[in-house]
């Protein structure tokens, strides 16, 4: 299995609350369900999985949505592995509310449940959470956009690009987390588009793909031909928003900031397509659920999240090559090392 170059960032004493795998688990099988197998981050999610089962003897399976927001595809996967007796589900929810009741049949069948990435509504709906927290996540961005800019923060034009409509927990943390780095009062935290602050243009849903993406940005340019700033969940998404700006020949003076930190999006960093974006890492989110899950099924042992929060915390960092005061960050040499370790 790749050495997960993360470790040394989380510190050892936050990898010492998830309890070694044993070496085999013979017997034992398992379960992924991601929300799609075309993103690049549940393509390598899926890839640390299944790296981390066969080294331990873990017998994975793995299933997705045909689409991100796809919730009855995980509905299904979920009754096919509580059929083949699996031991445990680890789960990227599509839906955080509506995937609740299948997740907690589940678990009454015996299964551990460990979601991955985006948390449960509510969160201990899973027995635990491996994840960046998403709200510091995107409060970093927001954070490095307000100092970039500087004087212009006041009266910058901002183009959301969001999830779904659906508003799974993940979505609303990255874009709460965004707008309360930069400065808006964002009202109810539990949802996104209830804010009065002129400068946001609008929210629009991406789906968290490229195409969403460029027709939400679309959508955003019809309201408001001069962006300043564009905030985007992801960095497909991102990569769709700049096509639609360049189409139209704005995609010069538009700050771009993302979440996800995957090696296509630390190379658009580094070209100048997106001026900063976090990093996660699903690899080793993905490694230690497996090793959870071998843990349930040889004693019982169930994780334990990172001192003082809900979850188990893997991670994050700020990629950018134009750093500022009271941001940290590290550049894209050292962004495309650590790229979803």
């Amino acid at each position: 299995m790749t050495k997960f170059k993360t470790g040394a960032l989380l510190g050892a004493a936050a990898i010492a609350l998830i309890s070694v795998a044993p070496a085999m688990a013979a017997d034992v099988s398992a379960c992924l369900i991601t929300k799609t197998d075309t993103n690049p981050f549940f393509v390598k999610m899926k890839e640390g999985a299944l790296a981390e089962a066969k080294k331990i003897g873990i017998n994975l399976k793995t299933y997705a949505g045909k689409v991100d927001g796809d919730n009855e595809s995980q509905v299904a996967a979920i009754e096919t592995c509580i059929a083949d007796g699996a031991k445990g589900i680890l789960l990227t929810a599509s839906d955080t509310k509506a995937i609740v009741p299948s997740v907690q049949k589940a678990r009454a069948a015996g299964l551990l449940v460990i979601e991955l990435d985006t948390p449960l509504d509510p969160i201990d709906a899973a027995d635990m959470t491996f994840a960046t927290d998403n709200f510091a996540a995107g409060k970093l961005i927001g954070e490095w956009a307000k100092a970039t800019l500087g004087d212009k923060a006041a009266s910058a034009k901002i183009a959301m690009l969001d999830l779904a409509v659906s508003q799974p927990s993940v979505d609303v943390l990255r874009d709460q987390g965004f707008l309360t780095g930069f400065g808006i009062d964002v009202k109810d935290p539990n949802k996104w588009g209830d804010e009065t602050d002129a400068r946001i243009i609008g929210h629009e849903v991406t789906a968290g793909n490229e195409e969403g993406g460029r027709k939400a940005m679309e959508t955003l340019l019809a309201k408001d031909s001069n962006p300043t700033v564009m905030y985007t969940i992801n960095e497909p998404s991102a990569a769709g928003g700049y096509q639609a700006l360049k189409a139209v020949g704005k995609q010069k003076g538009v700050l771009i900031v993302s979440i996800d930190g995957g090696c296509p999006g630390v190379k658009d960093v580094k070209a100048g397509v997106i001026g900063a974006t976090s990093q996660q890492y699903p690899l080793l989110m993905a490694s230690k659920g497996i090793d959870a899950i071998a843990a349930w099924a040889k004693d019982g042992t169930k994780p334990k999240p990172t001192e003082g929060k809900t979850f188990f915390d893997t991670g994050v960092q700020l990629i950018t090559d134009h750093p500022v005061a009271g941001v940290p960050s590290i550049d894209t040499t050292k962004g495309t090392e650590l790229c979803w370790g």
